[in-house]
Formats: C-alpha cells, structure tokens, sequence
C-alpha cells in the first residue's frame, strides 16, 4: 500500500490585488532613491494555449484573460516593455493540446492575432515556430503586425534585434533560436548562436543601447554557457519554463527569468535603474486568474470551442461542433450521477484526499460526494460490511458502470459487496483499521542515499524512532533503491545496531552525510570493525537485516522518509518536515 505524502507547509509570499494574485521573489535590499524604474510583461513556451487551463486547482490561462490582465498593467504604467521568448505557435511535443496539422495551424493563427491585439514589443522565434515549415512562417509574419527576433536566423521575415526606449532608457532586445529549428526549415540559414549573439551586442551598443535583453530560445546550459563566455547581457528571458532555480536568479551580473508555463502566469520584472544601470530588481508571476474578466476585443476572435475540453458546464458533458471555427459551439447533456463515499479516520492531520477526488470528479462529471468519519456509527458499518483495511476509503455506487470514465478508472477499481472500491494502492492509506496500537511507536523508514537523509536524522531524533532500511527480501538476496552498495550500506547499519546501539543513529548520521564515501569505518571510531565487517558479510547480517525490513515488507513501503506513527496510521513528507510539524502530528 501506498502511503499518502503529508506536504509540510513551507513560508509562501502573497501579495493579494483586486484581480489577480501574485507570488512575489525579492533581489538584493529595495531603495526608493533610485531614479529610473522600468517594468517588463513577459511570456514564453505559451504553445498557442488559447482557453485557461482545464486544472482542478487554479484554472489560470488564456489568452483573452491574459489580454485584460495587460491592459490593467499599462493603465498603471503605460511604458511597459512586452516580450515572448518563443514557442508560442501549437503543434510540436510539447503542446498538450495538439490535435491534427489543420486546427493546429489554425490555432496559431488565432493566437498571433491574440498577441497582436496584446501589442507584443517583441517576440522571439523559438523551434516550435516552424512546425508548420518555412511558407507557413513566412506567410503569417507578413499578415501581422508583430516584431519577429532571432540574431542567428537570416530571414527577410526576421529581424536580429530591435532598439525600444521606455522609462528615459534604451533596450536592445535580441533573440536566439534553438538549433532544433534546422531540422524544420530548408532555406532559412541558421549560424551559431555565440556568434550572432556577439555580433549583435557590439552593434546595439553602437546604436547606444543601454541595456541588453536577450530572448532565448537555447535552454538553461547553453545560456549559462553565453553568459560564461561572454559580457554585455544584462537580461535573459529563457524560454526553458521547467527549473528548479525559481522565476528569477542571477548568473553573475544578468539577471535570469523564466516565463510561466502555457501563459497561465504574467511574468514582471521591475527594474531600479540609476546611470543607465540595472541596481536592484524585483520579478513577481501574476497569475491569469478567472478572477480576472476575458478582453473582449479578444473574445471576439476566439472560436467558442477547438476540442471537447473547452466545453466545461458543472453535471454535464460538453462537446464541441464546427471545431475551431468562429461558428464553433459547445453543446451539452446531463452527465452520469455518481456517488462518492469517502471514509475517513476524524481528526486526521495528514489525510490528502484533494488528488484522488479531483481525479474522480475529472472522470466523472456527475460526482456527488458524501462524507464519513471514522469511529462514528455509519462509518464503522460500512467498513466492517467492506471488510475494509486502511483508510481512507474511497466508495462508488453501481450506477458509475454507467459513467462515461468508467473504463478508464477500472483497472483502479475493486468490486465489492455491490459497490466499487478505489484501490488503497491507487489512492494512498494513511490509517490501519486492523493493526494493534501501540502508543507511543513512531517507526521510520529511510534511505541512507537519501539527500535528505542526514538533515531528516536530526529532526526525528528527539522522537525516539524506530529505524527501518528500504531493503527488501527478494529470494535469497536483498534488493534497494540504490542497488547492491544500499545493501551492503544497511547490512553494515544493523550490524552496528545490534553490537553498539548507543552509537547507531550517530552512525548512520555520519554514512548520510558523506555516503559516497568508502570509508565507512571513520564513523565508528572506537569500536571493532572487524566484528562489523564478520557481521555485515555473514548470516548474521542478513538475519538482522530481515528482522530490520520485515515491516516495510508487510505494509509495502517502497519510498522514503515514510512514518508509522502508533503502528496504525502512516504517512510521507516531501523533503525533511519542520520539527513543529513532525512534533504536532506525533504529540497530538
């Protein structure tokens, strides 16, 4: 069974405004002495998404929301700079709303006329552009009145960078394509991004630039390579959305941003600029949110529907007709009644049920759901009628054979006593109706090649934990996430459990910290290694490994940290949990 991960809630800024909310990252210390300030609006990898996105959980996007959200910002200030660095035609691997060539260039072509009523600045050419080839490109380049950018694309259709001034200061802005884009024209020539890059500095300096934006196209490592190699570019706007690194960093002096993914967040940067230098900034995503109203001037050339998808109305199902066509239409029928029994322990601190009930509502438009709470009267009937073992429980009546999603849930589904049960390895057990409780017992499961493995020890360790390695018996050898070396980590582990137990969590304190290391014996000084060594490599080893594992091999745990808490109920955490937390789910 699966054990449902408990998202330990992590410090977030939110700045609230009257149609939008907006997650806000903080440079260096703000001073309200500086004497310029410029903003930049800016998007990226959109891929022609038109209709918000059909998310359960903050369905952002659009283009005709995203059009109002612009207008509000250059009432507010109307010398914002509006860029795109690229991949904003459809079709391509990454549009997830790919259908056939023809509505897919139909599309594109919507969205273009979307951008051109936003009045982009300038827009980048990234690869996706040419999914249609070179004509198609070309043809629409010349019915709209956009800036297309690329330095190392030679096309009569492209420019290599424009000069806009806004606040009193002069952007040279410059685009790059990604060299993917070979492989989808034949007669547009292509030279190597460094070189333009560099031509196209020197020249925007003595056009007399101030500072140097670059849209790019090429991808977190070769961006990083430019700005390495070369001086000159105070900003890059990468069309690469997918990064660890946040919104906004900075690799040595050019500040690094990142466009949401789909358009379904604005990004904004607002830069404090003093002698015609960038000093301080401050980037913020504003979410498209449906708070915010669509701008009609938009509306009016979207087409209602281009799939299904688009034609959404509470308890029924949608379908489009006259696909993509400014006469598209959605029509409507009432969708299956479904009912959802969810069985839940009262009082649970680490229930997520938000997954597998907006999953369910996804497949079945008709949802209705009802409510339990285990030990209450009705609760305890069912379970015991279910024989069910662990909760939650998630309950369909007969009538979901009915519902159009049925079969593609069915293989997550169990038939049972009339009913259909959710499988507990597809929706996650955090509580064992049928283990005995033992107060008190708080069991964790570990790796040792776990990142996190060294900071988690020195969180739990005041808890008193019962340590649990992820080795599990498979014929007669064991098996680990990291293979054979995790194996012989944990052989060595209950070794020195058993023969020097008041060093153990000392032990595997050192190993975590430093893992890659052979030298294992450094961290038990003053002991006998040899009587480790005996241990870890004989029959005794892997007796006390079995003895060690044998727990995770009954409840099936597979990934860690994992937590049994009174041998009853059983959670994850993503990463290494605040103490605080760990310590209000365990004291409770």
């Amino acid at each position: 069974m699966a054990a449902q991960v408990f998202r330990f809630k992590k410090p977030r800024a939110l700045a609230r405004g009257a149609s939008f909310i907006a997650v806000v990252f903080w440079s260096l210390n703000y001073s309200s002495s500086f004497a310029q300030e410029a903003t930049l609006i800016y998007t990226g990898s959109t891929h022609a998404t038109l209709y918000p996105c059909h998310c359960p959980i903050e369905p952002d996007g659009g283009v005709a929301r995203r059009a109002t959200l612009i207008k509000q910002l250059r009432n507010d200030n109307p010398d914002i700079l509006l860029l795109d660095s690229g991949n904003f035609f459809s079709s391509g691997l990454l549009d997830e709303n790919t259908q056939n060539t023809q509505l897919d260039m139909q599309r594109a072509i919507v969205n273009l006329r979307a951008m051109e009523l936003m009045k982009y600045d300038a827009v980048n050419l990234g690869e996706d552009e040419f999914n249609f080839g070179e004509k198609f490109f070309g043809e629409n380049a010349d019915k709209f009145r956009l800036r297309f950018i690329s330095a190392n694309l030679k096309s009569e259709k492209v420019l290599p960078y424009i000069i806009k001034e806004s606040a009193g200061i002069k952007f040279g802005i410059i685009g790059l394509t990604n060299n993917k884009a070979k492989d989808k024209i034949k007669d547009i020539k292509i030279i190597e991004p460094k070189i333009a890059l560099k031509d196209s500095v020197a020249q925007l300096k003595v056009e007399g630039a101030d500072i140097i934006i670059l849209l790019s196209n090429l991808g977190e490592e070769e961006d990083a390579k430019l700005i390495n190699e070369m001086s000159g570019i105070d900003i890059i706007i990468d069309g690469q959305v997918n990064s660890k690194k946040g919104i906004s960093f900075k690799l040595g002096k050019t500040i690094v941003l990142r466009p949401a993914w789909q358009g379904r967040r604005l990004g904004k940067v607002v830069l404090n600029i003093q002698n015609k230098k960038i000093l301080d900034y401050k980037a913020e995503e504003i979410r498209v949110s449906e708070e915010i109203s669509d701008a009609p001037e938009v509306l009016a050339i979207l087409p209602r529907c281009f799939s299904d998808a688009e034609c959404k109305k509470t308890g029924s199902i949608g379908s489009c007709q006259n696909v993509g066509n400014s006469n598209a239409r959605c029509l409507f029928r009432e969708a299956q009644k479904v009912q959802l029994t969810l069985v839940l322990p009262k009082d649970c601190l680490v229930c997520d049920t938000k997954p597998m009930v907006n999953l369910l509502k996804k497949q079945f438009l008709g949802l209705k759901i009802n409510y339990l709470y285990y030990p209450e009267k009705n609760a305890l009937k069912l379970i015991k009628k279910l024989d069910i073992v662990g909760l939650p429980v998630f309950i369909l009546d007969k009538e979901v054979e009915k519902a159009e999603g049925f079969n593609n849930l069915k293989s997550s589904l169990e038939a049972r006593g009339g009913l259909y049960i959710v499988k507990p390895e597809a929706s996650g057990v955090v509580y064992f109706l049928k283990r005995k409780e033992i107060k008190g017992r708080l069991d964790i499961f570990i790796s040792l090649f776990d990142k996190n493995t060294f900071e988690l020890l020195k969180v739990i360790d005041e808890f008193n934990p019962i340590i649990h390695f992820l080795a599990i018996k498979q014929g007669n050898k064991f098996d680990a996430p990291n293979g054979a070396p995790e194996v012989e980590e944990d052989l060595r582990a209950v070794c020195v459990q058993k023969y020097y137990p008041d060093v153990f969590l000392r032990y595997i304190s050192c190993r975590s910290k430093n893992i890659s290391s052979s030298w294992w014996d450094d961290c038990l000084e003053g002991s006998e290694i040899d009587k480790i060594k005996v241990c870890a490599r004989g029959n005794e080893g892997v007796f006390l490994l079995e003895e060690n594992s044998r727990l995770n091999s009954e409840i099936k745990i597979m990934f860690g940290p994992t937590y049994l808490l009174d041998n009853k109920e059983i959670f994850s955490s993503d990463g290494v949990p605040a103490k605080e937390d760990l310590k209000k789910i365990i004291k409770r």
